[in-house]
């Protein structure tokens, strides 16, 4: 019940009560009445501001809330297409499971096979080493002046001057030179698994004599008279040893100069490991059955 009604309702009572009120008492009432009936309409017109209020929070509510099920329902689909993608990653993720072990264990063959060689060619250049050390022990020091040694890319080199070994413009071995070669050859032998390529080289004065039509043929026969005498005085295996000559065409030195003419008139000797066996380890295939395979290999 509101405030006018009250008024209404107390002005009646007392009427009913007193019969009849006087003047005073009469306006003292409708003053009361009048004042309640301002009270009332101030309240009411702050019930109706908050209620306009009310309202207002309430359509921004349901705004929000509208929009909050719109991201909910966006989020739900976002989820769904997330767990699909996953699915589908679990499952390419079993095969490329089996494709990296597969791809581990291939890795893993190649690496052991080029340690496998590492290895070859460590143990290839400690027993160069130990070669070239002990041939220059072997060696006296009047004959390391016609005698020179050394190691290039795993090779190694004798190079025996063009006096200590021939008369000059023949290809005949001469006595001087037996010494030096006996102790080479002894070397040789001790280092069964190299093979030995002799390589006879020239300067490039032009000579013409009685079965040598040339450098070429003067190189090529004194490296194959090295060959001889290291296999029938020395008893080095002739299946080890190649014989070539290069001439005029291999100088190491200029031509223009009788030292280094001298220098280019030499026969080489080259210490190399068996090339046979690095060609097989060289066409294998890196893989598991062809790595193990390799490491037999001495």
């Amino acid at each position: 019940m509101n405030l006018r009604a009250i008024a209404v309702v107390t002005l009646g009572m007392a009427i009913m009560s007193t019969g009849c009120v006087s003047t005073k008492k009469y306006k003292e009432l409708q003053s009361r009445y009048a004042a309640l009936q301002r009270n009332s309409q101030a309240q009411s017109g702050e019930l109706t501001t908050k209620n306009q209020e009310c309202d207002k929070e309430l359509s921004s509510a349901k705004t929000r809330i509208g929009s909050l099920e719109e991201q909910l329902a966006q989020a739900k689909s976002n989820a769904a297409s997330l767990q699909n993608s996953l699915d589908k990653c679990l499952t390419a993720s079993e095969q490329g499971g089996v494709n990296i072990a597969k791809l581990v264990d291939e890795i893993k063959a190649s690496n052991d096979y080029i340690q496998h060689l590492v290895n070859l060619k460590n143990k290839s250049d400690s027993l160069n080493v130990v070669l070239t050390n002990n041939l220059t022990r072997s060696l006296s020091r009047e004959e390391l002046k016609d005698v020179d040694i050394k190691v290039l890319k795993g090779v190694v080199y004798i190079s025996l001057s063009d006096n200590m070994l021939y008369k000059t413009g023949s290809y005949k071995i001469s006595e001087r030179a037996g010494e030096t070669l006996s102790k080479i050859a002894k070397i040789i032998k001790d280092y069964d698994e190299y093979e030995v390529l002799v390589e006879g080289n020239t300067d490039n004065v032009p000579i013409s004599r009685e079965n040598i039509r040339n450098n070429w043929d003067l190189s090529a026969l004194r490296a194959s008279s090295v060959v001889m005498e290291l296999q029938n005085k020395y008893g080095v295996d002739p299946k080890r040893m190649t014989a070539g000559g290069r001439g005029e065409h291999n100088p190491v030195a200029d031509n223009d100069s009788e030292l280094g003419r001298r220098q280019n008139r030499r026969t080489e000797i080259i210490v190399t490991p068996k090339l046979d066996q690095f060609m097989d380890l060289i066409e294998k295939a890196p893989d598991g059955s062809d790595a193990g395979s390799a490491q037999g290999v001495k």
